[in-house]
Parts: structure tokens; C-alpha cells; sequence
């Protein structure tokens, strides 16, 4: 036991100090487009202002004290006002201000202007996941988080990159202007992404504008930055940027696995077939919610397993799936599955889970239903 709590509490802090001395880093990141580098710059600029700011200011103020203390016998000033000095507090803040808001403007006008862009992307945010639809490719998907649970559960070792992996990146070439237009299907989100100094809301009924220019191919990682649910923490954003010829190449597949989709709309499933599909839709999109065997967390998040609505009628079953459930966290998924990933997951749930109701929905089913609301 140490007789001298003052020393075992300064080696306690030594300790903790010396440890966080590894991963001390207290300033922006410059990124990797002109913009990131712009706003780095701008914040560095405002950031040295400050710093002669207050030096000078402390550096007058602990002089005074020191000459103008009472042991050295100095009588204080006795005087009412001093034009010139009112004139000089009023101008050099003034000038301040004007230099710090030449770089900023500057800044901000180059920020905000998205025009002749090579590629527009409309990002919508979902309760939780994002979709891309790059306007005029007739190309859209969603991106979803894919950090395994038992991760989140503490059940296995954190991965490199925990919560921030995703099964569908958005993919941008290098060397073009891209341009995001953002938006919500739901409630407030905020795609953010700090390499690319790029962070808009995400407002149901509004289009945000934003835009970038990566210079180097890689992996670049945000989050949404809006508290907007139960799942806002495992809504990662991940863009890759890749050369323009492996875009193209990417594009030309994109292109051909959304023909195939619209044939498999077309294709004689068989049951056993959708039910295996919609195991695999209903991990990643319904078992956050409703658990991985069905049983649901109540009262907020039903069990599927025995549920009136899995074992009941069919077209009940698809129309929550479909359109969601108004007043609740259940999200409508007609816009964000294909015809097939609907039909499959109805289909599994109420063959699976604990459910064995033994009958199928059909793609062109929900293809019809589709074109009915439209």
C-alpha cells in the first residue's frame, strides 16, 4: 500500500498518459480530393490566425501584470478615453475578419458547385442501409452493413474495419466529378464520408447537392452522422474509387446482372428454391429487427415465428412486406428488394422460422402488385 497517495496518483496519470501517447492525433485529415485539401488548408489558415492571436494577446497580458504590478510601486492610469486606441480595436479586428473570410469564401463557392459533373448518383437513406441509383445507367443496388454480429456481440475479435464493411460499395471512377444528389425515404439521415470532405443531410422530400473529385483509387469509409434509430451506429458508408477502366468494366457488369435480375422476374421458381434465396435476404434484411430464428424482440419488433402474419393470409403477408407498416419501425421494402428477393423472403418465412405454412409467393405476384400501386 502506498503511504503517499499524491505519488500514486501522479504515477496512475504518468501511466495513462504515456499510454494514449501512441495514438495522439489532434488534427484533420487532409484527404484525397481538391476540395479535402482546400478545407484543410482554410482550417490550418484560421487555426495559425488564432495562434498569434492569442499569443499576442496572453504575451500583453502577462506583461502588464508583470511591469505593472503594485510590489514594483506603479500608481495605475488615470484617464477616460483614448480616441485612437478605440480606432485601433475597432479597425485590426476588422481586418482580422476580412482575411479570415477571403479563404472561406473561396472555400465554400468552390464546395458548392456541383455543375459539370460527369457522374450523378442519387443517395437515399434508409433505416439502415443507403441506396445508389446512378442516374441515366439504369444501375441502382443497396448498400448494407456487413460486419458479422458476433463481432458486435463481442463474441469474436473486432475486424479492421468493424462496422464500416459493407457488401455493395458506391464505385466512382478516379479523375471525374461526381456528383450526389441526397435524399431520405424515411426519417433524417447524414451521409458523411471525412477523406472526401463530403457530410449533406439526408431529408425525406429535400435533394441535397454535393459533389467530389477522388485523385487516387482506394476504399474510403464514413457513417451516417444523424442519430436516426435503433441501427444509426451500423449504417457505414464505403466508397471505392476505381481507375476508368475498371469503372467501365464495373458499369458493363452492373448493366448485365440487372438484365439477368429482370429474367429471373420471368423464371418458374420452384418453393424449395425461394426458400434457400430467402434465407439469405431475411439475414440481411430482416434479422436485425426480428432475430435470426424469428423470434422477434416484442413489443417493438414482432416474432415472425407463429405470427398471424406469416401463417396467415398471403396478400396480408405481402402487403407489410411490400408497403411496411405506417406508425412502426417497419420499413417498406418494395423499392429497396427486386421482385425476387420479395417473393423469396415471404416465401421463407412462412416455410422457415419455425412457420410451415407450405405454400409460395411468385415474382410476377409481386411484379403485379408492383404495377397495380404504380
Amino acid at each position: 500500500m502506498l503511504r503517499h497517495p499524491r505519488l500514486g496518483m501522479g504515477l496512475l496519470l504518468w501511466s495513462l498518459f504515456s499510454q494514449a501517447q501512441a495514438a495522439w492525433d489532434v488534427n484533420m485529415s487532409p484527404g484525397v480530393t481538391d476540395v479535402s485539401r482546400s478545407v484543410f488548408d482554410l482550417h490550418m489558415t484560421i487555426f495559425w490566425i488564432c495562434v498569434v492571436i492569442g499569443v499576442l494577446v496572453f504575451a500583453v497580458m502577462i506583461w502588464s501584470m508583470i511591469i505593472h504590478r503594485r510590489s514594483t510601486g506603479q500608481k495605475p492610469a488615470n484617464f477616460h478615453e483614448n480616441t485612437r486606441i478605440e480606432v485601433l480595436w475597432t479597425v485590426i479586428p476588422l481586418l482580422i475578419l476580412i482575411a479570415m473570410a477571403v479563404p472561406a469564401t473561396r472555400t465554400l463557392i468552390h464546395i458548392y458547385d456541383p455543375s459539370e459533373s460527369d457522374v450523378d448518383i442519387q443517395v437515399t437513406g434508409y433505416q439502415w442501409k443507403w441506396h445508389y441509383k446512378y442516374l441515366g445507367q439504369d444501375v441502382e443496388y443497396f448498400s448494407n452493413m456487413t460486419t458479422p454480429r458476433e463481432q458486435i456481440n463481442n463474441q469474436a475479435p473486432k475486424g479492421e474495419h468493424y462496422l464500416l464493411e459493407v457488401d455493395n460499395p458506391l464505385v466512382v471512377p478516379v479523375g471525374a466529378k461526381v456528383r450526389f444528389l441526397i435524399t431520405s425515404a424515411d426519417v433524417i439521415h447524414s451521409w458523411w464520408v471525412p477523406a472526401l470532405a463530403v457530410k449533406k443531410d439526408a431529408i425525406p422530400g429535400f435533394v441535397n447537392e454535393s459533389w467530389t473529385r477522388i485523385e487516387e483509387p482506394g476504399f474510403y469509409r464514413g457513417q451516417c452522422t444523424e442519430l436516426c434509430g435503433k441501427d444509426h451506429g451500423f449504417m457505414p458508408v464505403v466508397v471505392e474509387a476505381k481507375s476508368p477502366e475498371d469503372y467501365a468494366t464495373w458499369m458493363g457488369e452492373r448493366k448485365a446482372e440487372a438484365a439477368q435480375l429482370k429474367e429471373l422476374t420471368s423464371k418458374e421458381w420452384t418453393r424449395e428454391e425461394l426458400v434457400e434465396r430467402g434465407g439469405t435476404v431475411y439475414q440481411t434484411y430482416c434479422s436485425a429487427c426480428h432475430q435470426a430464428g424469428g423470434e422477434g424482440l416484442p413489443p417493438m419488433f414482432p416474432a415472425l415465428k407463429g405470427s398471424p402474419i406469416t401463417t396467415g393470409p398471403m396478400e396480408a403477408h405481402l402487403n407489410i412486406v411490400f408497403n411496411g407498416k405506417p406508425g412502426t419501425a417497419m420499413a417498406a421494402f418494395g423499392r429497396q428488394l427486386s421482385e425476387v428477393d420479395i417473393a423469396a423472403v415471404v416465401t421463407y418465412e412462412r416455410n422457415a422460422l419455425g412457420n410451415s405454412v407450405g405454400d409460395m409467393l411468385t415474382p410476377q405476384d409481386v411484379l403485379a402488385l408492383k404495377q397495380a400501386q404504380e
